[in-house]
């Protein structure tokens, strides 16, 4: 049985820039990482390879350098990496990107049954925590989101139970196989890849799936299959801070004009 672990290549959001002109990302010279998330789900793939024998298959769908991206993922001890890529993917939204992953894996399904997707809860870049669920409903798979631990794996019944962390609670929830679970931050630690692992990762294999492989209508992918778009990014405009007082020498003082000070912007009511 096979692990599906979907992962995507993101700018490192502490360094993003934004060309005033196009309102896009500014691209060149910005790093780009794993999405944190998608790292724990590798962990959870890696885990449960471990102690089930599964074979775990790493998938990103991007442009030709998140090849990169996915060779992290075999130095970490994937067995298969394989990426999505072709220029009718580009300027997918979540709908049209889940259509194209949930291809992928319904292909992987033929060769070796897929029992797990696993899929962080989502990216820093969009926020949406929609792919995973949308490739769920695409292959008509149960789905579990927002997993912080997988209480059981029962392989004779085919059944796996897990809790999710909710806000102010969590719930134990059973679902059967296969199914999508979408992880939390809260789920394992990450492992480090070891060097002779690193080493072997930069010449392991990473196979690039076009859409000449997948076969999907092109109205259904990319830019053209995708119903949202961006009209403008851009960053916020904050207002500078301003120091008033002295809080050491003074606090009373300072506490009174800080008090003026929200009265006047009519910030405070008395």
């Amino acid at each position: 049985m096979r692990i599906v672990a979907c992962i995507k290549q993101v700018p490192d959001t502490t360094q993003v820039q934004i060309d005033p002109v196009t309102n896009t990302l500014v691209r060149e010279g910005i790093p780009f990482i794993v999405n944190p998330y998608d790292t724990h789900a590798i962990e959870e793939s890696l885990r449960l390879k471990d102690r089930y024998g599964f074979r775990v298959t790493a998938i990103s769908m991007g442009p030709p350098n998140a090849e990169a991206t996915l060779r992290k993922a075999l130095a970490l001890g994937v067995d298969e990496a394989i990426l999505l890529s072709d220029r009718v993917f580009g300027g997918a939204d979540t709908l049209a990107t889940s259509n194209v992953l949930a291809e992928a894996i319904r292909r992987l399904n033929e060769e070796d049954e897929v029992g797990l997707v696993i899929c962080g809860k989502q990216t820093i870049d969009g926020d949406t925590a929609q792919v995973g669920p949308g490739i769920a409903t695409r292959l008509d798979y149960c789905q579990l989101t927002l997993v912080d631990r997988i209480e059981r794996l029962d392989m004779d019944k085919r059944r796996i139970t897990v809790r999710r962390k909710l806000e102010g609670r969590h719930e134990i929830a059973e679902a059967p196989l296969p199914v999508v679970l979408t992880v939390v931050r809260e789920i394992n630690r990450p492992r480090y890849p070891t060097v002779p692992m690193r080493l072997a990762s930069l010449e392991g294999t990473v196979t690039t799936w076009n859409n000449q492989v997948l076969k999907l209508d092109e109205q259904a992918i990319g830019l053209k299959g995708s119903p949202t778009w961006v009209s403008r990014i851009f960053s916020p405009e904050r207002d500078k801070g301003e120091i008033i007082g002295d809080g050491v020498n003074d606090p009373a003082g300072t506490a009174s004009l800080l008090i003026d000070r929200l009265l006047a912007k009519d910030l405070l009511a008395l």
